[in-house]
């Protein structure tokens, strides 16, 4: 359904920054696509990468992955308030945005579309959304009741918007990201999804703007997470109920981590599979820790 780029970590190696250009912040949807227009009309190819901002280098590795793809990037930061069941965890969600626009500009993006809430919603809620399915009911739906929806929603507004030709998400959000390309094939976007491989701090935690949100102290605990996809991979060979209860002994080894859900996937369908089930499956994995929601993913295979 589309290409993973993967690379070794930036933490390790550091991305190489590319000579700074003028970056253009844009708030208004009409200025941006006349800017994008002019680009277009010289051949050049464009790449989004949407961001809540918060930037961190899970986001950095998205923009070197656009920018591998595309002449032009264009990163779009914007807070969706649809996507939020709770206004509290909305409120709560760092808004950065200068420290964005530094990061983003050591990095040679070109435009940063940063519109305001009344730019992307100028009525309030918009009537007509986007609904997710049934794929979007389980796992961090089930969790989040309407979250995919807003998701895809304003996924859908701004593929419209930018026009891009490819458009990058992580792999850190697995199923988010197979919504998205659900939502690109069945109304016919034309537009590339680019999925790029989760980005991990140096301890094995899955880079997230949530992570700031844990106390230092209490942060060994989330370790138990990368720990359990860990120990399915190391059980892999033993099928498939072998292989995710080595991920709850993990988990249930720290009673400081309260786990949501763990399940193997058809990476196609994002259906569980079924314990006589062989080939690749992706575990998914979501906890509490410190009153912060985790969540992380391997695509592992069974023989």
């Amino acid at each position: 359904m589309f290409r993973v780029i993967t690379r070794r970590s930036s933490l390790a190696l550091g991305y190489r920054k590319l000579p700074a250009v003028p970056i253009s912040t844009i708030s208004s949807i009409e200025e941006l696509r006349q800017t994008l227009a002019i680009e277009r009309a010289s051949d050049r190819t464009i790449a989004l990468v949407p961001t809540m901002g918060a930037l961190h280098a899970g986001h950095l590795a998205l923009v070197a992955a656009a920018r591998e793809q595309a002449d032009v990037v264009v990163v779009s930061i914007f807070v969706n308030p649809t996507q939020f069941g709770d206004k509290c965890d909305l409120d709560a969600y760092p808004r950065t945005l200068e420290d964005d626009l530094a990061k983003l500009h050591e990095h040679g993006v070109e435009y940063v579309f940063a519109p305001s809430t009344e730019e992307i919603y100028p009525h309030g809620k918009t009537e007509i959304t986007v609904q997710a399915g049934m794929a979007a009911s389980r796992f961090e739906g089930r969790s989040r009741p309407g979250h995919f929806d807003g998701v895809l929603t304003v996924v859908s507004k701004l593929l419209n918007i930018v026009e891009p030709d490819f458009a990058c998400f992580g792999e850190k959000d697995a199923q988010q990201l197979h919504l998205v390309a659900r939502l690109v094939a069945d109304l016919d976007f034309a537009t590339e999804i680019v999925p790029v491989a989760t980005e991990r701090d140096s301890d094995g935690l899955a880079l997230s703007s949530r992570n700031a949100r844990i106390d230092p102290a209490r942060r060994k605990h989330a370790l138990a997470i990368p720990r359990a996809l860990v120990a399915a991979s190391r059980s892999a060979d033993l099928g498939v109920e072998p292989m995710l209860a080595a991920a709850q002994g993990v988990m249930q080894s720290d009673s400081k981590v309260k786990l949501d859900y763990l399940v193997a996937v058809d990476p196609e369908t994002f259906r569980p599979v079924d314990e006589n089930h062989s080939g690749a499956v992706r575990v998914l994995i979501a906890g509490v820790v410190d009153g912060v929601r985790l969540i992380d993913n391997t695509l592992i295979s069974i023989p």
